[in-house]
């Protein structure tokens, strides 16, 4: 076997280095605020994450290499295929997933310090407490984190899922685990294994019950909720193992994920707990519909081609619809064709549009759109009552009035982008279908609103076309 006694850092040199990666993480982070240098910054991110790996791997008392080794290979192996493979539609589910894979191996190290304790006799209670957050909290996340992916990739309905008495339930969940994590605790002569084997099992239904009653809509909320619960409980492991770039590491995802769900949360002017709880944001579309037959006006892909080359502003609002298409790079050649007739072009983006966070800002920056032409919510409606034509692909219950006009919408109060404001409204959709919320988009029957019936790739190829010939 090969020894790396001779290599491995001493406490001070191991310190520096995880001073280096962690700094890197940072400057990956920041770098990773504006889609010019995000690639960048997530190869810096890497690089800091490669010298954190290679430290810990180096420091005296490691062992068993070959399966290290092993590990190392699969796992690489896996995401690398994984990376390469997935679609930019199916991005929501692999951030999902990895949230999940970085709670359950967070539960797995706590699991692995606890019967390290047992042949001890005991732990110090600064080791175990952390540990014990480290395992409720990280398999939390990865129980809830496989529910939001089978959501996510349609393996289980989207639409809420409920059971009679589900919230006292998840209450005797909570309690019995923290009552649990007490007794080992106080008990602490040596650790219980069983006792903390069964805080794993509560808290992991715990966490398929919590992210079970959520619905689709709110998708983008809970994937940041545990993508934060994740960093935490690998915060508290990096305390438990006195492991400084693993307690840095995890505060920046936890703190970062945190103000992220915060700042959705607003976005949809409902609150943290209200998303958990209320079992919004999938009903089903039957039980949503109102069932009324109301007039919409129908148009084709040369009418839409003609308002929108006589315009003189246009806005696209993208929403899950257009990901579903893969209609970006459709979506940017339109854009050029009016762009190269002195049109201006903007996008409209909602904070929850699609299913994950900034998940219109990766698909439109895939297509090479300027970043400086996507706006927020809050700086593009001032200006919709000037807006010639607003184009609406895909985006349903983030361009619904009813949350401005109806106090009895499920969705009354969210902020909305206001395109019913402008001149004209152009929506391309497959159907009148409802959006995530079950009910019906009252934009469809606006006035100066036109429904273009197609797939939304075709349907902006098509209109790009038709405007090149004008």
């Amino acid at each position: 076997m090969i020894s790396f006694a001779v290599l491995a850092p001493t406490g001070t040199v191991a310190t520096a280095l995880y001073i280096v990666s962690f700094s890197l993480f940072i400057l990956g982070l920041k770098q990773g605020t504006h889609p010019t240098t995000a690639k960048r910054g997530n190869m810096i991110a890497a690089v800091g994450m490669a010298i954190a790996v290679v430290t810990t791997l180096l420091l005296d008392g490691m062992h068993n290499w070959g399966w290290i080794a092993i590990g190392l290979v699969i796992g690489s192996s896996v995401g690398a295929y994984a990376s390469i493979r997935v679609k930019m539609t199916e991005m929501p589910q692999m951030v999902a997933l990895y949230n999940g894979v970085g709670g359950g191996a967070v539960a797995l190290i706590a699991w692995s310090e606890i019967r390290h304790g047992i042949p001890a006799g005991s732990m110090p209670l600064e080791d175990l407490i952390p540990t014990l957050f480290a395992a409720i909290v990280g398999s939390v996340s990865f129980w809830g984190s496989n529910i939001a992916f089978a959501k996510l990739q349609d393996l289980i309905p989207t639409r809420p899922i409920g059971v009679p008495g589900q919230q006292f339930i998840n209450a005797i969940l909570g309690i019995g685990v923290i009552v649990l994590a007490v007794i080992i605790a106080i008990d602490n002569e040596p650790p219980s294994e069983l006792l903390f084997i069964l805080i794993l099992l509560a808290a992991g239904l715990l966490g398929n019950l919590v992210v079970l009653p959520i619905g689709g809509a709110d998708m983008p909320v809970v994937i940041s909720m545990l993508n934060a619960f994740t960093g935490l409980s690998a915060a508290a492991a990096g305390f438990a193992l006195q492991n400084v770039a693993l307690i840095v590491a995890g505060t920046l995802v936890g703190s970062s994920g945190t103000i992220l769900t915060m700042e959705m949360a607003t976005a949809m002017n409902r609150s943290v707990a209200n998303i958990l709880f209320s079992g919004f944001g999938g009903a089903p579309a039957a039980a949503g519909g109102t069932g009324e037959q109301r007039p919409v006006t129908s148009i084709g892909a040369q009418d839409a081609a003609i308002k929108l080359a006589y315009a003189d502003s246009v806005v696209i609002v993208p929403g899950y619809g257009l990901a579903v298409a893969q209609a970006q790079h459709a979506v940017k050649e339109m854009a050029n064709q009016l762009e190269a007739r002195g049109v201006t072009v903007s996008y409209a983006i909602h904070p929850v549009a699609g299913r994950m966070p900034g998940h219109m800002n990766v698909l439109l920056a895939e297509a090479d759109v300027p970043y400086e032409q996507l706006k927020e919510m809050d700086e593009i409606n001032p200006e919709m009552p000037r807006i010639d034509v607003a184009v609406v692909i895909g985006a349903n219950d983030v361009t619904n009035p009813a949350a401005k006009n109806d106090p009895n919408s499920p969705i009354a109060g969210m902020p909305i982008i206001e395109v019913s404001e402008a001149n004209e409204v152009i929506v391309i959709k497959r159907s009148l279908s409802t959006g995530f919320a079950g009910i019906d988009n009252d934009l469809f029957y606006e006035p100066n609103t036109s429904m273009l019936f197609a797939d939304a790739k075709a349907a902006a190829s098509e209109v790009a076309a038709e405007i090149e010939q004008l």
